[in-house]
């Protein structure tokens, strides 16, 4: 494994850097509120960030997570990693260069397992137009973290389906032109065949917007929505990928979209970090800077070491995931799930406390780094189940072969 980046991908990333702290992060304040006050019906981004993408395609800064050459930037996952702990660096960055979830995830399954109809539909206007997604799966009355266990239902009528359910945590519905939904649609399936993944154009009769749900005190902007589906139609021609596919769908989008995550949690973390380090060098407290304080030295420290390790920790999975493919690399993404999201939540949090009251202040972006890095230990499955798998993997590998047929049984076995 060598991590060094090649010459392209250090050259995307010094510029990715320039334009981030050129362009983004000095009017990053101002694209937070325009996205709070401008996204909504038919408007999927601000004039400012409008502006911003314009700005970015031009300088051929765009769709970088995809991995072709014709679409994308041709990158490996491991590369591609790299250019996400730049963007992860400012909270809008991401949609600068068209590279922020759930999009990122949608226009991959759509060019996986979409039909060339699709593609023209959804896919092209995703990857070239000022156009958002939603991904429509959480519901309200099961359980998150086990997608088998989905009530939402699809059926077929005449050619159509007919879409019956509540969801919530619909990410990005506010200004989403299309919806991928996950339903059943074979419930006498087995439980990881039961669902379907189907595309829903926003607007679609039945199909409505029920509130944003508030997430730490925030509920503007694209938004986590709790949607319901009445009775809602769609030709059956919008089903993405095989009937019955969507658990595995979901987990083939979810895989690299991991990986996508912890990246970007550990360019926030480098941020906090910065922060951190200038401010605990500047401001004098009991005789000095707080930079001399044994307490601040260990904050650093410990921040430093945990940074470090999970960066190589997450290349490393990213390396796996190129080279011996997602299955073989489960246990490494579940590994990363856990360690960079905990780690964001650390290194904020020491740099929260190094700042005192003005580190709990929206005056510096470490309070919404912290909330946003919270949600990471929920989204795409809480970190105890993740916990649960990995034990699991590890248990197997100590457990007794099985007894070759016909063998003697061991004395105390079954």
């Amino acid at each position: 494994m060598d991590f060094a980046p090649s010459g392209r991908v250090g050259e995307l990333r010094e510029r990715l850097r320039g334009f981030i702290e050129g362009h983004v992060m000095p009017v990053e304040h101002e694209a937070l509120t325009a996205l709070d006050r401008e996204v909504g019906p038919g408007v999927a981004y601000p004039a400012i960030l409008v502006e911003m993408r314009e700005r970015a395609r031009g300088e051929g800064l765009w769709n970088l997570f995809l991995a072709d050459d014709e679409q994308g930037a041709g990158l490996a996952g491991w590369e591609y990693g790299m250019l996400c702990e730049e963007m992860g660096r400012s909270p809008v960055a991401p949609m600068v260069f068209n590279c922020a979830a759930p999009d990122t995830g949608n226009a991959e399954i759509l060019a996986e397992y979409g039909t060339p109809e699709q593609k023209a539909r959804w896919l092209e206007p995703l990857l070239h137009d000022h156009v958002r997604s939603c991904f429509s799966m959480t519901e309200p009355e099961t359980s998150g973290s086990d997608p088998t266990k989905l009530a939402a239902r699809a059926e077929l009528d005449g050619g159509e389906w007919v879409i019956n359910g509540r969801k919530w945590f619909t990410s990005g519905y506010n200004g989403a032109a299309v919806a991928i939904a996950m339903v059943v649609t074979d419930p006498g399936a087995a439980p990881h065949k039961r669902a379907s993944m189907i595309l829903v154009p926003v607007g679609t009769p039945g199909f409505t917007g029920v509130r944003p749900v508030s997430v730490m005190g925030h509920d503007a902007g694209p938004g986590h929505w709790e949607v319901r589906y009445e009775e809602a139609r769609v030709p059956e021609s919008f089903l993405l990928g095989e009937r019955g596919d969507g658990f595995s769908i979901a987990q083939a989008r979810l895989g690299p979209g991991r990986i996508h995550h912890c990246m970007r949690a550990i360019g926030s973390a480098e941020r906090a970090f910065e922060l951190m380090c200038e401010h605990a060098l500047s401001r004098e407290a009991f005789g000095g800077p707080l930079a001399e304080k044994q307490f601040v030295q260990d904050f650093i420290a410990k921040s430093r070491i945990e940074i470090d390790a999970a960066r190589l920790m997450v290349l490393h999975a990213a390396w796996k995931v190129d080279t011996e493919g997602k299955r073989a690399a489960r246990q490494e993404i579940s590994m990363i799930k856990v360690l960079a999201a905990q780690m964001h939540q650390d290194v904020c949090d020491r740099a929260m406390q190094v700042h005192g009251a003005l580190g709990m202040s929206d005056d510096l972006p470490l309070a919404l780094m912290w909330r946003q890095g919270r949600w990471l230990r929920i989204a795409d499955g809480p970190d105890e189940v993740h916990k649960m798998v990995i034990a699991q993997r590890e248990l197997s590998r100590f457990k007794p072969a099985a007894a070759p047929v016909g063998s003697a049984a061991a004395p105390g076995d079954p």
